[in-house]
């Protein structure tokens, strides 16, 4: 197993400008597409997001409408029903227990209907720039293969190992990192083990993958 040191010279070499691919403007249609992104891809998500923003620009806007005039913006992705509810509710309660301000804690984000951790950690981190580490089924797949992580942690051990193990000034860049490993170089089936070296995995799995507590985190 590669050093710390080693795993990421290797993350910067590879990947010095990964960043967050859901497109947004505002902090409203940050939240929004990352809702929307559980059990999708981003690419997938901004094919529908033009639309659906140009339709309620703001969380004013959507805690207006209703789930069935939301619902036919995001059909094409999974989970639409549940996530034209939740996105309705989630604006709704911003509007009546934030004052129309997306609220700025872990702790009062998970409040929101629709809005787990992963959720809460992508807005900090990327909305407002506040330290966290977002896990989701890339950052635990690939922490897990590089041996940060135990293969049987759910993603809320994988996250605090991370922190435990970085400085919060490193946990913004290497969750974006991270993801980028797992999208393009350590896929869940199939990873592409002759370009990295990092980890003995196609050597102590036999090809099968250490499953995720989940296959998307919220």
């Amino acid at each position: 197993m590669a050093s710390d040191a080693t795993i990421l010279a290797f993350l910067d070499e590879h990947f010095p400008h990964a960043h967050c691919e859901l497109n947004y403007q505002t902090l409203d249609h940050l939240i929004v597409a990352v809702m929307l992104s559980a059990q999708t891809t981003d690419l997938a998500v901004n094919r529908v997001t033009p639309a659906l923003f140009q339709a309620f620009p703001t969380l004013a806007d959507l805690s207006n409408a209703s789930p069935e005039l939301v619902a036919p913006f995001i059909r094409t992705l999974g989970l639409y029903q549940t996530k034209s509810r939740n996105l309705v509710a989630m604006a709704k309660q911003v509007m009546s227990e934030f004052q129309g301000v997306l609220p700025s804690t872990l702790d009062q984000l998970i409040t929101l209907p629709g809005v787990g951790r992963k959720t809460a950690s992508v807005v900090l981190v990327e909305g407002f720039k506040i330290p966290a580490f977002p896990v989701d089924t890339h950052v635990e797949r690939v922490s897990k293969r590089l041996g940060w992580a135990n293969p049987s942690d759910n993603a809320t051990q994988v996250e605090m190992r991370l922190r435990r193990r970085f400085p919060p000034d490193q946990w913004g860049k290497l969750h974006h990192q991270l993801i980028f490993m797992g999208r393009y170089l350590c896929h869940a089936r199939s990873p592409q083990c002759e370009s990295c070296g990092l980890c003995n995995y196609r050597e102590t799995m036999q090809g099968s993958p250490p499953k995720s507590s989940k296959k998307k985190q919220s």
